[in-house]
C-alpha cells in the first residue's frame, strides 16, 4: 500500500476493541484483495464469537459513562471526526477505491458523504427534545424524555465501505449509544481507517469497536451481536435474505432493529419527460458504483412515445464509459466486487436475451477479465425476464416499454421490495399521482441521485425497517420514557 502514498497510520491492520488495536488470539487473519487487479492489499485479524462477546462487554461497560456525557460534548467529538475525514479525504478515498473498486472520484465523493453525517449529527445531538404533556389531573405533571437505548450492533455492507458506517455510527454516538461494528469482509480497511481517526477525534475507548471477520466467521459474529442480551439495538444494511435471518435472531432478546435491505428500483420515463434530463439522471442512478447500490435503477420503464429516443440517447451515453481500475485517471466504471457478482450480471443478461431482449451496447464480460463486465443496455425486455424480479447489482440497464401510466405503476409495484423509485415527468398532476402511488420509501422526481444526510433513508415491504439520516435517524437509537410527577 505504500506505493499509493497512503500513511501507515491509516492502515493499522488490526481489530479495534476498547481503544486498543488487537489481533485474533491465534493469529488467524484473512486477506483483503483489490477487486480490479486481484492484488493483495493486506491481511486483517479474523475475529469470531469470543472477541465479539469481549467487544460487547466493553461497549456495555463504557455505555454507563458515555450516556452521561452531554450532547454538547458528543457533538464536539463528532464534528472533529468529520473534520479529520475531510482532512484525510484523498488517502481515505484511495483505501476505499482499492478495496471496493469504484472510481477514485466516487471514492472521494463517498468520504465527503460520510463526513456530512458526522456534521449533521453533531448538530442533531443537541436537539433530542422531549415533551411536556398537558395533564388531565391538576395534581400531576407529565413529561416525556428521550434516552439512548444502549449498545448498538452495526453490520455494514461493502458497496459503501465508509458511507454506511458513518450513517449508523454518527447517529448512534449522537444519541449516546456505544457501538460494535462488523464491517463487510470484502472492505474492512475503510472501517479500520475510520477507527484510527475516531481515536484522534477523541472518541473514548470502548465507544466505537470494530470486529473484522472473514466470510466463514460472519454468521457467528452476526449471531453473537443479535442474540447478546447486552446489545439493545441492531442496525443492518445488506440483503433481504440475511435481514430476515437477523430479525429472527434479534427477536430472541426483543431488540430494536433497523434495516436497509435490498431494492429493485423502478425508473420510469413518461412521455411528458424531458428526455435529455431523464437520460442524464438514469446514467447517474444506474451506473454509479457499477450499479452496485441498493437504490440503483433496476427496472427501467419507458413510455412508448419517447421509448426510441430514450433508448438511442441512453445507449450512446453508456458507450462513452471508460472501464478500468478505479485508481486510473479518467476511469468512469470500475469492476464488480467479486466473481459472484459478475456471474449474476451474466445470468441476468442471458435470461433477458432469451426473453426477447436486444443488446444496444455491452452484453458480456469485459476484456479486462476477472470482475469486469461491460456497461450493458438491453431494450425490448420482457416482463418475464428475471432482471425484473431480482436486483441485478451490476452494470445492466434493462429497458421495458409501457403504454399507460396505470401500466407503469402496476409494473413498478409488482415487487416485494420498495426501497427507492424514480420517474421523470413535466406534468405536475402526474408527478403527485405517481409519487403517492409508488410503493417505496423514497421517490426521486426528475432526479436520479437522492441520498444525502438530511433525508430519511429507508424502504417499505421487504426493503427494510426504520430510517437512517435526517432528524428521524436518531429515533432508532433512543427510547421514549414517560415520567409522571404526582402530589403537585
Amino acid at each position: 500500500m505504500e506505493k499509493y502514498g497512503i500513511p501507515q497510520s491509516l492502515l493499522p491492520g488490526k481489530a479495534y476493541i476498547n481503544g486498543t488495536w488487537v489481533s485474533e488470539k491465534t493469529g488467524k487473519t484473512f486477506k483483503v484483495l483489490n477487486p480490479a487487479t486481484g492484488e493483495l492489499l493486506g491481511e486483517v485479524p479474523d475475529l469470531g464469537a469470543a472477541e465479539t462477546e469481549e467487544a460487547i462487554g466493553v461497549a456495555y461497560k463504557t455505555f454507563q459513562t458515555w450516556k452521561e456525557t452531554t450532547a454538547k460534548e458528543r457533538a464536539k467529538i463528532l464534528r472533529k471526526w468529520s473534520e479529520l475525514l475531510m482532512a484525510n479525504q484523498e488517502h481515505l478515498a484511495k483505501i476505499l477505491t482499492l478495496e471496493n473498486g469504484k472510481p477514485l472520484t466516487e471514492g472521494k465523493g463517498e468520504i465527503g458523504f460520510s463526513a456530512s453525517f458526522f456534521d449533521w449529527y453533531a448538530e442533531e445531538a443537541r436537539r433530542t427534545y422531549g415533551d411536556v404533556v398537558p395533564t388531565p389531573a391538576q395534581n400531576k405533571r407529565l413529561v416525556v424524555i428521550r434516552q439512548p437505548v444502549g449498545v448498538a450492533g452495526l453490520i455494514t455492507p461493502w458497496n459503501f465501505p465508509a458511507g454506511m458506517i458513518a450513517r449508523k455510527v454518527a447517529a448512534a454516538l449522537a444519541a449516546g449509544c456505544t457501538t460494535v461494528l462488523k464491517p463487510a469482509e470484502d472492505t474492512p480497511l475503510s472501517a479500520l481507517a475510520m477507527a484510527q481517526l475516531a481515536e484522534v477525534a477523541g472518541v473514548p475507548a470502548g465507544v466505537f469497536n470494530v470486529i473484522p471477520c472473514s466470510r466463514p466467521n460472519a454468521a457467528s459474529v452476526g449471531k453473537t451481536l443479535c442474540e447478546s442480551p447486552l446489545v439493545a439495538k441492531i442496525s443492518f444494511t445488506g440483503s433481504s435474505a440475511t435481514g430476515k435471518l437477523i430479525l429472527k435472531q434479534a427477536a430472541s432478546t426483543v431488540k430494536k432493529v433497523s434495516m436497509e435491505l435490498g431494492g429493485n428500483a423502478p425508473f420510469i420515463v413518461f412521455n411528458s419527460a424531458n428526455v435529455d434530463a431523464a437520460v442524464k439522471g438514469a446514467i447517474l442512478c444506474k451506473y454509479r458504483g457499477s450499479g452496485q447500490t441498493c437504490v440503483s435503477a433496476n427496472r427501467m420503464l419507458i413510455q412508448e412515445g419517447v421509448y426510441d429516443e430514450f433508448c438511442s440517447k441512453f445507449a450512446a451515453e453508456v458507450k462513452k464509459f471508460v472501464v478500468g481500475d478505479g485508481m486510473q485517471e479518467g476511469v468512469t466504471q470500475g469492476p464488480l466486487i467479486n466473481e459472484r457478482g459478475l456471474e449474476k450480471v451474466k445470468r441476468h443478461v442471458e435470461d433477458a436475451l432469451q426473453n426477447g431482449g436486444k443488446v444496444l451496447c455491452g452484453g458480456k464480460p469485459h476484456s479486462l477479465g476477472r470482475t469486469f463486465f461491460e456497461p450493458t443496455v438491453i431494450s425490448e425486455v420482457s416482463n418475464k425476464a428475471v432482471v425484473l424480479q431480482e436486483e441485478t447489482f451490476g452494470p445492466l440497464a434493462a429497458l421495458v416499454k409501457f403504454n399507460t401510466e396505470a401500466e407503469a405503476i402496476a409494473i413498478a409495484n409488482n415487487c416485494r421490495h420498495g426501497l427507492a423509485g424514480y420517474f421523470y415527468s413535466q406534468d405536475i398532476s402526474q408527478a403527485w399521482r405517481v409519487a403517492e402511488q409508488m410503493e417505496v420509501g423514497m421517490v426521486g422526481i426528475n432526479e436520479g441521485l437522492i441520498s444525502m444526510d438530511v433525508i430519511p433513508f429507508g424502504g417499505v415491504k421487504e426493503s427494510g425497517l426504520g430510517r437512517e439520516g435526517s432528524k428521524y435517524g436518531l429515533d432508532d437509537y433512543m427510547e421514549m420514557k414517560y415520567i409522571c410527577f404526582g402530589g403537585i
